[in-house]
């Protein structure tokens, strides 16, 4: 995750984590509100499908240069406008739709953005063609991670993704210590781009493979 909130004056161990008012230690940008239902329920939680990772790789876009709690205030609207993240639904949606999305103002009106989520929906559906994104490998470093789930990674987009899952990852002892990048999201964002995407930088990348358990940057209180 990107950035950190204000934690004002609440308790700070020596790990960067804050002590919050449930009596639990979490990071300082998921002590309140949304933000800590998130970090509590979603965060680091593996995600295998299409659209579930699509869903990701678009709201991480929409994040640069924003904090992630007025991407997650108005993820409702996004799974609304955009079915779900759907690639094929979205792709199905016609000027007029598209028009109305990119003047919602329940969403984040950035028409870059905004064009890249059809953008990165045309570049979903056409990995599925793809014969090298049928299934990851045996042995893969995702088997580390999802165990016996690794077999419920879908083709394309989803292969393509937890194809960088790293071979060995350190957790890091601090919240200091949390990287904002690393070989794999660079990688990852290269190979993105060669395909087509767009809006899929490293540190977006790195902070999607965070968000989808690709990585375990969890921070212990002591």
């Amino acid at each position: 995750m990107r950035g950190s909130d204000d934690d004002g004056h609440r308790a700070v161990t020596a790990t960067g984590l804050v002590l919050c008012d449930d009596g639990r230690y979490r990071p300082p940008w998921a002590t309140d509100g949304a933000l800590r239902e998130y970090y509590d329920t979603e965060w680091g939680r593996p995600v295998v499908t299409e659209h579930g990772l699509l869903e990701r790789v678009v709201l991480e876009g929409f994040q640069a240069g924003l904090s992630w709690s007025t991407v997650l205030a108005k993820r409702p609207a996004f799974r609304e406008v955009f079915h779900m993240f759907h690639p094929e639904l979205i792709l199905d949606m016609d000027a007029e739709a598209r028009q109305a999305a990119r003047e919602d103002a329940r969403l984040i009106r950035n028409g870059r953005k905004m064009d890249a989520v059809f953008t990165n929906a045309a570049a979903t559906v056409a990995l599925r063609d793809d014969p090298g994104l049928r299934s990851l490998p045996a042995g893969s470093p995702a088997e580390g991670v999802l165990g016996g789930a690794v077999a419920a990674v879908r083709p394309g987009l989803p292969v393509l993704l937890w194809s960088f899952t790293p071979e060995r990852h350190v957790r890091p002892r601090s919240w200091s210590e949390v990287p904002t990048t690393s070989p794999e999201s660079e990688a990852m964002a290269a190979e993105l781009r060669r395909r087509g995407f767009v809006f899929v930088g490293p540190t977006t990348c790195y902070a999607l493979m965070q968000a989808v358990g690709m990585v375990d940057d969890r921070v212990e209180a002591d």
